[in-house]
């Protein structure tokens, strides 16, 4: 190989290595910025969930210690009325049920924005409460099967419980289902929940495509945020929907 040929063979393999240089710069640089977009995602919607929840928990506040004493003492107050006609009596103690009822309906909603059984007791405790007062009208049987060996971190035990709060909400109000079993269990530092109705399933991607589907959209965010998993169901086989969420719970002991 003569002078000439030499150095155009060396120029070839800088050439070549500039570009491959240029090339390994602009995929470790997308890489990054890639890693980067994502854990600003996951910021993003951490911020926003804590938002929902100090939202919630604020309202929630209001409807148990000022609302709630109001209305007490509205009863109050209607139930001392003089009450000349038997149409007068009839008029207070109508009033007074309702009031009850709006007084009840109130404290569901209360606990339904802030499960105080879930800071006092626990996830287990807090699942069993809900399931409960859902299961008081009959229409959908709830089998809640659970294996925990501890307690988790707050965030994790109330993003799971707004987890089964949607799917549950989902199963009354879509799945035209009467039996839902939901098991709960920890292995090896890995939270498992998992769902399964025998409802009538549906098309997750039409769901979302039609923009009707930010429930389904918001127990994926609540998932990212815990660095879990999901397995939903894709398509409408007519054979009920089942959800499985793995969460690393490692450490997380209280």
């Amino acid at each position: 190989m003569d002078t000439e040929e030499k150095e155009f063979y060396n120029a070839v393999l800088i050439a070549a290595a500039i570009i491959g240089f240029i090339m390994l710069y602009f995929i470790v640089s997308m890489i990054m910025q890639h890693r980067k977009s994502r854990r600003l995602s996951k910021d993003r919607i951490l911020a926003e969930i804590k938002t929902l929840e100090n939202e919630r928990r604020r309202i929630a506040s209001d409807l148990h210690d000022e609302i709630g004493p109001l209305l007490s003492t509205v009863k109050f107050q209607i139930a001392h009325l003089d009450g000349g006609t038997d149409e007068m009596q009839h008029l207070i103690r109508s009033s007074g049920k309702h009031i009850d009822t709006i007084i009840q309906r109130m404290r569901e909603i209360s606990t339904d924005l802030m499960p105080y059984m879930l800071e006092r007791k626990g996830l287990v405790w807090a699942i069993q409460d809900f399931i409960n007062r859902i299961q008081q009208n009959g229409a959908l049987k709830i089998v809640f099967k659970h294996h925990l060996k501890k307690r988790l971190t707050a965030d994790i035990e109330l993003n799971v419980y707004r987890i089964v709060q949607e799917i549950l909400h989902n199963t009354i109000k879509h799945a035209k289902a009467n039996l839902l079993t939901i098991v709960l269990e920890e292995n090896d530092g890995v939270l498992r929940l998992q769902t399964a109705d025998n409802g009538i399933g549906f098309d997750f991607q039409e769901v979302v495509k039609q923009n009707s589907g930010l429930g389904l959209l918001n127990l994926q965010s609540r998932i990212e945020v815990m660095k879990g998993t999901v397995r939903m169901p894709l398509l409408n086989n007519g054979k009920g929907v089942t959800y499985t969420f793995e969460i690393p719970v490692k450490g997380d002991k209280k």
